[in-house]
């Protein structure tokens, strides 16, 4: 079967390797799409996974065509996606359903083989049932729709409140339109790209701006009727977005840290007074809950797909087969095209 190995840092390739065999407790999914998440780029180009050859690749989706034993045959030709995270189930945070704290944990695309292939074996508890209504790309999109969704759970959202999201990539724009499911009055988003700005106006975000940290607040103010914003969703990872959310929030408003940072975060002496002064809370938020009662997210996010009330479909800018994967790799770290949410695709029959 074809994959794509990361062999070192900045070298991805198209390899031929041996398909798996699902062991006990799991299933053989045979890949149908895999999204491109911003954090694969600097695993591929500056920090590498934690071995080599490593299948990159968390964001996917497929068809169960081989069970392992001990699987209910009822999973045989199920669609579905994959929660990409391999608890110990042992830990303390996996003994309290808090699977994404594990403290052994593994991961699809990073510590194991990913999805950047034409096979994976993945646990049966990993697996998200798709509908029918929900295609294969729109399930590769469920695991950063969750992420955002869990964003928007964490911070306190109440009906009417106003939402700025620093970032306007696929994850800000999924915490915008989950911040509207869950009753948001006004919303604007920030970006230092012009293309992503551009893209996010076109899907109905208006009230996108340049975060160029002067007229932060006049764009709040004016798209909010005079107001600041009750929540801030950080999602870049960048000091100069960071301190601007601190500006950004009213009184008692609260800062959701989402974006990975790309280096140390530094916070200047006059916003963490004017945090202090605020009374601002900032909480942080990574991965999602899965399968801990009574909250699945990954089903809350399954099912709004299903019924039609979560878009995800139109954030999907790229679709290549296989053996395009590496090229498409480069040609979004060159810049030579603007990516909001890029996709491996691979037709295989039935």
């Amino acid at each position: 079967m074809k994959a794509i190995e990361l062999k070192s840092i900045g070298k991805l390739e198209l390899v031929e390797k041996e398909k798996p065999r699902p062991k006990k407790d799991e299933v053989l999914v045979k890949i149908k799409a895999c999204g491109i998440c911003g954090s694969d780029l600097p695993r591929v180009y500056q920090n590498g996974t934690y071995h080599f050859p490593t299948v990159i690749g968390h964001e996917f989706a497929g068809k169960v065509v081989e069970l392992g034993e001990n699987v209910d045959q009822k999973l045989l030709n199920q669609r579905v996606a994959v929660f990409p995270i391999l608890p110990c189930f042992h830990c303390r945070s996996c003994l309290s359903g808090d699977y994404a704290q594990c403290d052994n944990y593994r991961y699809f695309g990073s510590r194991n083989d990913g999805g950047f292939e034409e096979y994976l074996a993945v646990p049966v508890f990993n697996l998200v049932p798709l509908t029918d209504n929900i295609s294969y790309e729109e399930g590769a999109m469920i695991e950063p729709a969750t992420v955002a969704q869990h964003a928007i759970q964490k911070s306190g959202l109440k009906l009417g409140n106003n939402v700025v999201v620093y970032g306007a990539g696929p994850i800000g724009i999924m915490v915008a339109r989950w911040a509207k499911l869950a009753g948001a009055n006004h919303i604007a988003l920030f970006d230092i790209d012009n293309d992503a700005i551009n893209f996010a106006q076109k899907l109905g975000f208006t009230n996108t701006f340049f975060n160029d940290g002067q007229n932060n607040l006049e764009n709040i103010q004016q798209a909010f009727g005079g107001e600041l914003a009750d929540i801030v969703v950080e999602a870049t990872g960048n000091t100069h977005s960071f301190n601007n959310c601190v500006q950004s929030i009213t009184k008692f408003g609260t800062i959701v840290l989402l974006g990975n940072p790309h280096s140390d975060m530094t916070l200047k002496r006059a916003t963490y007074d004017q945090l202090m002064r605020k009374e601002g809370k900032i909480i942080s938020v990574y991965n999602d809950v899965y399968k801990r009662y009574p909250t699945d997210e990954w089903s809350t996010t399954r099912n709004a797909l299903d019924s039609k009330e979560l878009k995800v479909h139109d954030l999907i800018t790229q679709r290549v087969a296989i053996d395009e994967v590496t090229d498409l790799f480069e040609h979004i770290h060159n810049k030579e095209i603007f990516s909001c949410k890029s996709m491996m695709v691979i037709q295989h029959k039935g």
